[in-house]
């Protein structure tokens, strides 16, 4: 038992590391400690589960909060919170994942819209060569938008990608798989 469980707490930490920058494998292992739990818990038992320092755990802790996949809670009658992952893993992750892509992409359309303000009416090589790559940038991630909004619900917690994939028909989406794989696969 104690292999498999070692077994998940790495896999998930390695997971979550690969997926969300900025978060540690302890804070990977940390899901898979809570998600491996019956129920929230405090950070003292966090700490003996993963035989860690409770500043790392903390830390790991706000770190995996500001991401979305974990929440603090207050127990009516005890002094300290626990924590819990926010929904089921790994809806969890992909709910948290699909909310920093929507982010990024939306900061992206921002930042083309802000660069195109500030070059304005500037003229020569230059500008037009900033401009040029403003506007496929531009393009590209107003593309993205409608693209993710079409196919992504909008959503601020956990997925249940297997449900919501479920309710596609196998050959909707066996011919979205071959349109995309015929888009990858011809040149420009």
């Amino acid at each position: 038992m104690r292999a498999t469980r070692r077994t998940l707490l790495d896999g998930v930490g390695a997971e979550v590391v690969a997926s969300f920058p900025g978060i540690t494998k302890l804070g990977g292992q940390l899901v898979a400690a809570l998600y491996l739990s019956d129920g929230a818990q405090s950070m003292d038992a966090l700490c003996a589960m993963l035989s860690r320092s409770k500043s790392n755990v903390f830390s790991n802790l706000r770190a995996l909060e500001a991401a979305g996949i974990v929440e603090k809670r207050r127990v009516r009658g005890t002094r300290h919170d626990v924590f819990a992952l926010r929904g089921p893993y790994p809806d969890v992750i992909v709910g948290a994942y699909l909310s920093k892509l929507r982010r990024v992409i939306v900061d992206k359309q921002e930042l083309s819209r802000r660069a195109k303000k500030v070059l304005g009416d500037a003229r020569g090589a230059e500008a037009e060569a900033l401009r040029t790559r403003i506007d496929a940038l531009s393009r590209k991630y107003e593309r993205f938008g409608v693209v993710f909004e079409a196919l992504m619900p909008v959503t601020d917690g956990p997925i249940d990608l297997e449900r919501l994939l479920g309710q596609v028909p196998r050959k909707l989406i066996s011919a979205i798989g071959t349109l995309t794989r015929r888009a990858l696969t011809k040149p420009r």
